[in-house]
C-alpha cells in the first residue's frame, strides 16, 4: 500500500486542479440556487436541466480531488495530520453552523420553539446540517483513510466503499447516506492519485485525447441521466467516476483558455465560497423575486448563482484586506494543535484556509 497513489510532493500545486475545483464550486452553488429559485417560483427552466445533467459528477469530482494529494500527507505525524485534515474542517463546520443558525433561528423558533431550536443546533453536531455536510464529511473521510491506511489492504477498502455506493442505502441520515455514496470517490482519488496526475499530463500533451473522451462521455452522461438509468446500481458509480475524470480533463483543457484565471482563483478559495454562499444566495433570490424586475426562472437562477459565487469572495477579500473578522475564513492559532504554544506559536499567528487539498 505504501506506493499506491504516491505522488511527488514537488508537484503539490497543479494548475488544472484549482481550475477543476473552481468549476465544481460553481456547479454546487448553481444547484442550490437553481433548485431554490424553481421551488419558489413553481417553474423549471434550462438551468434546471443543466443542474440535472451535472448531478452524477458534481460531488464525485469534488471528493476525488479532495483525496488527490493526500498520499503526500497520509504519513505525516499524527498531531499534524489531525490538525490539518480533521480539526481544520471541524473548526469551520462549527463556526459556520453557528452563523447559519443565527440567521435561521427565528424561523426555527417559530416552528419548534427556542428549546427545539437549541435541540436542532446540538443535533447538528451529530447529523450534518444543510449545505455544510460536505465540510463535515471531509473531516470524516480524512480520519477514516488515516485509520485504515497500512492496516487494511487498499483494494479491500475500495471494494467496501464501492459496495456502499452501489447498495441502496437510504436511511434518512445524511451522515450515513452521504458517507456510503461519496467515500468511494474520495478514496479513489487517494489510491489513484499518481495515475490521475499522469493521465492529466498525457491529456495536456495530446488535446485530441481529451476532446474525444469529453465528447463520448458528454453524450453518454446525458443519455443516462435523462433516461433515468444514471441512478441504477453500478451505473451510478461508473458514471460518477467517469464524470469526475471528465471534469479533470476539462480542467486541463481550460488551463489553455481565458477561463483559467477566474476558475483558478475560485478553486483556490473553493471552501470560502462553500462556507458563505448561502447568505448572498438567499438574499439575492428574495430581492429579485420581490422586485418583479426579472420574470424568467432561469435568468433569475443565473443571477442568484452569480451572487452566491461573488458574494463570499467579496466578504473574504474584505476580511483579508482590512484584517477584520479574519476568523471567518482563517483558522486562528487557538484553534490549532500542530504547534505547541511554548515553542513560539504567536497568538496572532494565522493559517490560511486550505481548500480541500
Amino acid at each position: 500500500m505504501e506506493n499506491v497513489g504516491r505522488i511527488d510532493s514537488a508537484r503539490y500545486r497543479v494548475a488544472w486542479v484549482d481550475v477543476a475545483k473552481g468549476f465544481c464550486i460553481v456547479m454546487v452553488v448553481m444547484m442550490h440556487s437553481t433548485l431554490g429559485v424553481e421551488a419558489a417560483m413553481g417553474e423549471t427552466g434550462w438551468m434546471g436541466t443543466l443542474v440535472e445533467y451535472a448531478r452524477p459528477f458534481r460531488m464525485p469530482d469534488f471528493f476525488l480531488i479532495a483525496g488527490l494529494f493526500l498520499p503526500a500527507r497520509i504519513a505525516a505525524p499524527l498531531r499534524l495530520y489531525v490538525d490539518r485534515k480533521i480539526l481544520h474542517f471541524v473548526y469551520f463546520y462549527v463556526l459556520w453552523l453557528t452563523i447559519q443558525f443565527a440567521f435561521k433561528a427565528p424561523a426555527f423558533a417559530a416552528d419548534f420553539g427556542w428549546a427545539g431550536t437549541l435541540g436542532l443546533y446540538l443535533h447538528s453536531f451529530v447529523e450534518p446540517f444543510g449545505t455544510l455536510w460536505f465540510i463535515y464529511h471531509l473531516a470524516i473521510f480524512f480520519a477514516v483513510t488515516r485509520l485504515v491506511h497500512n492496516r487494511v489492504p487498499f483494494w479491500l477498502v475500495w471494494l467496501v466503499a464501492a459496495a456502499l455506493e452501489i447498495a441502496p442505502i437510504h436511511t434518512g441520515s445524511m451522515l450515513i447516506d452521504e458517507f456510503a455514496s461519496r467515500f468511494v470517490y474520495f478514496y479513489t482519488g487517494f489510491i489513484l492519485a499518481g495515475a490521475i496526475l499522469r493521465f492529466a499530463e498525457r491529456v495536456d500533451r495530446h488535446m485530441a485525447l481529451g476532446l474525444v473522451y469529453l465528447a463520448l462521455w458528454g453524450v453518454l452522461n446525458g443519455f443516462l441521466v435523462f433516461s433515468g438509468i444514471a441512478d441504477w446500481p453500478f451505473v451510478s458509480l461508473a458514471l460518477g467516476l467517469a464524470g469526475a475524470i471528465a471534469v479533470c480533463i476539462a480542467a486541463v483543457l481550460a488551463t489553455k483558455t481565458l477561463a483559467m484565471r477566474p476558475l483558478t482563483y475560485l478553486g483556490q478559495n473553493s471552501i470560502v465560497v462553500y462556507l458563505a454562499f448561502f447568505l448572498p444566495m438567499v438574499v439575492s433570490r428574495e430581492v429579485i423575486l420581490r422586485s418583479g424586475l426579472v420574470s424568467d426562472v432561469s435568468l433569475i437562477a443565473l443571477l442568484v448563482t452569480a451572487a452566491g459565487v461573488i458574494g463570499p469572495i467579496i466578504l473574504y477579500e474584505l476580511t483579508r484586506r482590512t484584517g477584520w473578522c479574519t476568523f471567518l475564513f482563517v483558522r486562528p492559532s487557538w484553534a490549532r494543535i500542530d504547534q505547541p504554544w511554548q515553542k513560539g506559536a504567536a497568538r496572532g499567528q494565522k493559517a490560511a484556509i486550505a481548500p480541500a487539498e
